[in-house]
């Protein structure tokens, strides 16, 4: 039997939340036990997490150039293994920093082969009519796999060990091979000319501005993400417990809010231009941003209201920077200008998490709150920049971009 049409958009969506329940386990266990199993430090424990979007930057312009070459199904599906295979071995292999950082690194660049080529090779088998919807519905759908995993991943490690948050987490990628065997082949298309064209992509002073955007949301959002958990266990251990919800249900309420404010984002933006939305929410995250670093201290229902704006703000970019990117690429550099876009967010996705470690153990370690005011600080002078690059993005005073 071969899917089609909205059968197939479903079962696309359904195996790319498969492919997404192993991406935070290591964030959401870190906390409580990898980092006290092997005596981590905060910089060496956000190296560890980093490397999984490591992975990533480095394999992503290889597998999604390939995609114009091969059927994107043989990507995705190599790529679903190896990061389904890294993520099973890890209790394994991984006995300290060195090894989980490589163990998570190839999970990563599994992942490369599975998130982007499993876009591609659902938009090959759908008609011209058909895509719009069906890339907001696979994208969105991104949300609801990254709460899944906070979920599982936390309830797994607490109930059964944390060996057992990667056992768990590991199988759920079968959905997306499972997904694949309804699939029917498609032969690449043949292209003229190179797959990457880097002077149409760094010549393209609009669309950089994009990326360079993007990058500064994609180092706050990992950095959130990466230290989300950690800082409700600092905030539960400064209260004794007291606090409005516990770290599980907080983690997934944080992820489940970024659909909607991705949607909304982008709405604002066709409404109100791209740039100037942008600009109005990456100002207003980096505010909340270092809101709660002030107030590290504070009562832990002030935080929880903090932390769920914070929620909102932060993904309510996303949307409009990767549809201003697609809108201003080159029309024969789509795909290279798409891979830059991919590398660069995923490049400071690593360097976030590692960030924001690195800046907790230079302000007095995760037990200071000093040291929570650093690092979000830090996040919140990274996104602070998006601005600046759509300023520079521009040729001129008349450039507007919707």
């Amino acid at each position: 039997m071969v899917l089609h049409g909205r059968s197939l958009v479903v079962a696309m969506c359904i195996g790319q939340v498969g492919n997404l329940v192993p991406h935070m386990v290591v964030q959401a266990i870190m906390a409580q036990h990898l980092m006290p199993l092997w005596g981590l430090s905060a910089s060496q424990a956000g190296f560890m997490a980093g490397s999984y979007a490591f992975g990533y930057m480095l394999a992503v312009p290889v597998l999604a150039t390939l995609t114009d070459k091969i059927d994107a199904r043989r990507v995705l599906v190599g790529g679903t293994i190896m990061s389904m295979a890294a993520t099973l071995a890890f209790p394994l292999v991984a006995t300290d920093v060195v090894t989980a950082s490589l163990m998570w690194g190839l999970a990563g660049l599994g992942f490369a082969g599975a998130y982007m080529p499993g876009l591609k090779a659902l938009t090959d088998r759908l008609g011209a009519g058909d895509i719009s919807r069906s890339v907001t519905l696979y994208t969105s759908s991104f949300s609801l796999g990254v709460a899944l995993s906070f979920l599982i991943a936390q309830v797994a490690a607490d109930r059964y060990g944390w060996q057992a948050a990667f056992y768990v987490t590991g199988v759920a990628p079968m959905l997306m091979l499972g997904a694949t065997l309804f699939m029917r082949p498609v032969p690449p298309v043949p292209r003229e000319g190179s797959a990457f064209d880097f002077r149409a992509v760094f010549g393209n002073r609009p669309a950089l501005g994009y990326i360079l955007a993007y990058g500064a949301h994609c180092f706050e959002l990992y950095g959130m993400r990466t230290w989300l958990v950690s800082f409700w266990t600092f905030v539960t251990a400064a209260n004794a417990g007291n606090v409005p919800a516990g770290a599980i249900t907080l983690s997934v309420l944080f992820s489940l809010l970024s659909m909607p404010s991705s949607i909304l984002g982008n709405e604002a933006a066709l409404r109100f231009g791209r740039h100037r939305a942008i600009s109005w929410v990456q100002g207003a995250s980096g505010l909340i941003g270092l809101a709660i670093g002030f107030a590290a201290g504070a009562p832990p229902w002030m935080l929880f209201v903090l932390i769920l704006l914070y929620a909102i703000t932060i993904p309510a970019d996303s949307g409009a920077l990767t549809s201003g990117m697609a809108s201003a690429a080159t029309p024969h550099a789509k795909g290279a200008t798409m891979a830059v876009h991919s590398t660069v967010g995923f490049g400071l996705s690593a360097l976030g998490g590692w960030g924001f470690g690195l800046a907790l153990d230079a302000a007095g370690g995760p037990q200071s709150p000093n040291a929570w005011l650093a690092g979000f600080a830090l996040l919140s002078l990274a996104i602070f920049l998006g601005p600046l690059a759509l300023r520079w993005s521009r040729k001129d005073e008349t450039h507007r971009t919707k």
